[in-house]
């Protein structure tokens, strides 16, 4: 490895210095981003346009957490 202390890379690592520095400049926009997003969702209060309550759904029938080997059999799917 190369010690601490040196303020530059031998110019042998030119282009992987170059391609260490545009991936973190892309990780550093993406947290920008992601930052952005989560303060623009509390400032805007848009209401929820789905259901957090998914009763209809076969998975919410069942409690949390279920008990062992809950079915004889596997319930039978009959519509979507």
């Amino acid at each position: 490895g190369m010690p601490r202390r040196y303020s530059d890379y031998p110019d042998a690592y030119t282009s992987w210095n170059i391609i260490s520095s545009i991936g973190s400049t892309i990780s550093f926009i993406g947290v920008l981003f992601l930052i952005y997003i989560i303060w623009e969702s509390f400032i805007s209060q848009r209401l929820v346009i789905f259901s957090s309550q998914m009763s209809t759904s076969i998975e919410w029938f069942q409690n949390t957490p279920p008990a062992e080997h809950s079915y004889s059999e596997l319930p039978m799917l009959s519509n979507f």
